[in-house]
């Protein structure tokens, strides 16, 4: 009897364990196509993820960097945007702030601003405010739903993105996109319709670029650009950060975009 009690164990045991690593298997990451970008960072250092939306397939440079949390900086105005118009602390992307009149260090950060042109000019007196109004239990709890990287806000309510405590990998930044594009957030369609059009920020015939740039302002030693771009055949989520300014990772992102031959030259 102990005999078989043992024998049984064992074969629990065993299929406890293939369980286990069937499990770990069925949930891994997709596989990540390697992309061979090194002419177009050269010595930046740095990390581009993109995929394919029709594909569903992932591509990614440096992808090990890509798995790294850093701060989200500016780019975090995209689900402070989402927040902000779902729970009606701004009614819409015309919503006037006024300017304080404390001179800051960017001139187009000197004046009134609305949610829209606070996104395209990345004001960020605009989104503390609109940070504040939110509040911290309301923040916490759409950070929480929405998954956005490690949902730490303890770095202060209208400073937690800013080189502080909240942070995320380029590859949950992308997933983030993805998930905006399909409409499948916990915000109303109209929320979400009206954030991606704030973030278009190049339109040609050939393609629609919705991005968000974000720079630590501190040193200048981190920088972003997430999105997604719609072309005539495809659409495709990025998300690039690179040990510079948010305007680097965006010519980064382009030149790789035209590398990959997204879009033409």
């Amino acid at each position: 009897m102990k005999r078989l009690k043992g024998l049984l164990f064992s074969v629990a045991t065993l299929l406890t364990a293939v369980f286990i690593t069937f499990t770990t298997y069925a949930y891994a990451d997709p596989k990540i196509i390697t992309l061979e970008l090194e002419d177009v960072f050269q010595a930046n250092q740095g990390t581009l993820v993109i995929k394919n939306l029709k594909s569903d397939k992932v591509y990614a440079y440096n992808p090990e960097r890509s798995k790294e949390r850093f701060t989200p900086e500016s780019s975090f105005k995209v689900p402070n945007a989402l927040i902000g118009l779902e729970v009606k602390v701004v009614a819409d992307e015309y919503d006037i702030k006024r300017w304080d009149g404390v001179e800051r260090e960017f001139q187009g950060w000197n004046r009134d601003h609305t949610l829209g042109s606070a996104m395209r000019h990345s004001a960020i007196w605009y989104y503390q405010e609109l940070a504040r109004d939110i509040g911290k239990e309301t923040m916490e709890d759409y950070l929480n739903q929405i998954d956005y990287g490690n949902r730490d806000i303890t770095g202060g309510i209208d400073t937690f993105w800013l080189n502080t405590s909240l942070k995320i990998s380029a590859q949950e930044q992308a997933a983030f996109m993805e998930k905006l594009v399909e409409e499948d957030l916990p915000f109303q369609k109209k929320t979400m319709k009206t954030v991606k059009r704030i973030m278009i920020d190049d339109e040609q015939d050939e393609y629609i670029v919705h991005g968000k740039t974000g720079t630590r302002l501190s040193d200048m030693g981190l920088g972003w650009y997430v999105g997604y771009i719609e072309t005539n055949k495809d659409t495709w989520v990025f998300a690039t950060n690179v040990a510079g300014s948010g305007t680097k990772a965006k010519q980064l992102t382009m030149e790789s975009l035209e590398k990959m031959k997204i879009i033409n030259e």
